[in-house]
């Protein structure tokens, strides 16, 4: 049952659709943090990273911290759209409310930098999380793409950065 559900349903049902597909294959870079109690990476730690990066952020945030977490995820989503190096991203909702996960997708490892650590909203934001104590549990991993397929918006958002 489990392959028809992710080798044949999932698929056709996106196509029945007619929606766009893109599948980015990914190497652990580095990874902290658990998700389910695991380390679903192991402990990477490639001290060299060039070229684009992705980003993995996932965090089981306590129910009494769900009002002051979703007062702030708007501010940080509309800036990191806009931040110099952003190329993607998609939230995921595991369990929709509390279960929350951002992957994100960036030319450079600098860039991701700059956005986490020197924008004031989102660096106000990592206090909070810190300082109120919002997450049960976190994860924070890095990613190197090294092969993209498909499209969206009718584009591979990875186009020609991967070879560089």
């Amino acid at each position: 049952m489990t392959h028809f559900i992710t080798g044949r349903l999932v698929p056709s049902w996106w196509k029945l659709l007619g929606t766009e597909s893109w599948t980015m294959i990914c190497q652990p870079l580095q990874s902290h943090g658990s998700w389910d109690g695991k380390e679903p990476f192991g402990k990477p730690d490639a001290s060299d990273i060039n070229g684009p990066v992705a980003v993995l952020t996932r965090a089981t945030i306590k129910l009494s911290r769900l009002k002051n977490f979703w007062a702030n995820v708007d501010t940080v989503a509309n800036i990191m759209t806009s931040a110099p190096g952003y190329i993607n991203s998609f939230g995921v909702g595991e369990a929709p409310v509390y279960r929350q996960a951002t992957f994100s997708v960036w030319e450079s490892l600098e860039h991701v930098k700059a956005f986490a650590y020197k924008s004031p909203e989102h660096a106000e934001v990592i206090k909070k999380t810190r300082s109120e104590g919002w997450y049960s549990e976190e994860l924070f991993a890095r990613f190197k793409p090294i092969a993209s397929f498909g499209t969206i918006y009718g584009k591979d958002p990875l186009n020609g950065l991967l070879n560089k």
